[in-house]
């Protein structure tokens, strides 16, 4: 306890070690956020907020509203934890070469070749009459060209390349960040705090100004305006937890967070809650305006920060405290898991096309769609990881 207590004042803040091992519970909430995302994707057309489908049901609504608010976030905030000892360890040029690799390239194959084809399956729902081959060429030189859900990987690599200048500036730019954690080690509320107050100066400002549907673009490369500050935030949050030992801060098996997830899983209820009281303001006393006054965005947008950094800790708080030996399902999906995030969209979109004319309930469209999706994208990303120098990228 005495180096907890040495670090927690600021008396010492050591540099992550560079041993490769595996951090299990952070490797397996990974991935589960894999899962999650396919699963929001799988459910969004049989929803109110989504409902692309003549089917729908309102328990997908409950889901599609919990998981857009947190988990992209928590994509972030997962992939700052590593960045400050990978900085650390490696030249500029390396770092960013790497980076470039690993998501520059992934992202420019999938916005010239996966995406577009996930949305022909939209555009033919539509009742679209171009061919592909026309359809490709109007969305690269006329537009509009969605990035789906890999808008996250060249977001990332922004924050990467942000983050690399930043080191070079000052090392121990992050160090008071992981005082915050180290002393969550015993009383993670001082850590949740540190998230709320930070996401609230992030995020209600932005959103207030934009609102929810705007979205910064150019070409494939987009962003939701009113949540890039959040996705920062959590990232660099991140960064300042992994720059020094993760066994020693807040994310310990050990600590405190663990041992009082129940806690923590009430405490996420409460904001949740707080969302949909919103939601029905919005609807049944507002009338659903298109222009949302201040005061609404204040307090939903609150909501939203409670919820997500909430909702963090308990789903961290969990994978802390299982003691699975493995390998698990999520052990298993592990090393196929960035590629099934990368792989998984058109294969969801062209799947539900297929089951658009269908008489089936919405609860069996979404499994089909969530099965079938998890199976193919796992196969598909298993296939590409054969082919020689894949797994660099995957």
């Amino acid at each position: 306890m005495t180096t907890i207590s040495q670090t927690a004042v600021g008396a010492d803040v050591r540099p992550a070690s560079k041993s490769k091992a595996r951090n299990l519970s952070l490797d397996r909430a990974r991935t589960f956020l894999t899962v999650v995302v396919l699963l929001h994707h799988a459910v969004i057309p049989y929803t109110y907020f989504g409902h692309t489908d003549p089917t729908e049901w309102i328990g997908f609504d409950l889901i599609v509203l919990a998981n857009d608010s947190f988990f992209m976030a928590m994509f972030f905030f997962l992939s700052g934890l590593f960045v400050w000892p990978g900085l650390g360890h490696k030249t500029p040029l390396t770092f960013i070469r790497d980076r470039l690799l690993r998501l520059g390239l992934p992202f420019a194959v999938c916005a010239l070749t996966l995406i577009p084809l996930a949305y022909y399956a939209l555009a033919l729902q539509g009742g679209s009459d171009l061919t592909f081959s026309a359809f490709w060429w109007k969305t690269v030189t006329v537009g509009p060209w969605p990035s789906g859900p890999v808008w996250f990987v060249w977001v990332l690599l922004a924050f990467d390349i942000t983050a690399c200048l930043l080191y070079r500036v000052s090392s121990t730019l992050v160090f008071p960040i992981n005082r915050i954690s180290q002393l969550g080690f015993n009383e993670p509320w001082r850590f949740w705090l540190l998230l709320w107050i930070v996401s609230e100066i992030a995020y209600i400002p932005m959103l207030i100004h934009y609102g929810v549907n705007h979205w910064f673009e150019l070409g494939p490369f987009s962003v939701q305006a009113s949540r890039v500050l959040l996705y920062a935030s959590y990232f660099f949050i991140g960064a300042g937890v992994g720059c020094a030992s993760i066994s020693t801060g807040v994310l310990s098996a050990d600590g405190q967070l663990p041992k009082s997830r129940w806690n923590w899983l009430f405490v996420t209820l409460i904001p949740y809650v707080g969302m949909w009281c919103m939601i029905y303001v919005k609807r049944e006393i507002l009338g659903n305006p298109p222009v949302l006054p201040w005061w609404y965005h204040s307090i939903y947008g609150s909501f939203f920060v409670l919820y997500s950094a909430s909702i963090m800790l308990t789903i961290l708080a969990f994978f802390l405290h299982s003691k699975a030996p493995g390998p698990t399902l999520l052990d298993r999906m592990q090393g196929e898991a960035y590629g099934m995030f990368l792989v998984h969209y058109p294969i969801v979109l062209w799947i539900q096309y297929l089951m658009f004319d269908a008489s089936l309930p919405a609860i069996v469209k979404a499994t089909i769609a969530f099965v079938l999706t998890m199976i193919l994208s796992w196969a598909a990303t298993a296939a590409l990881r054969k082919i020689p120098g894949a797994t660099r990228v995957l």
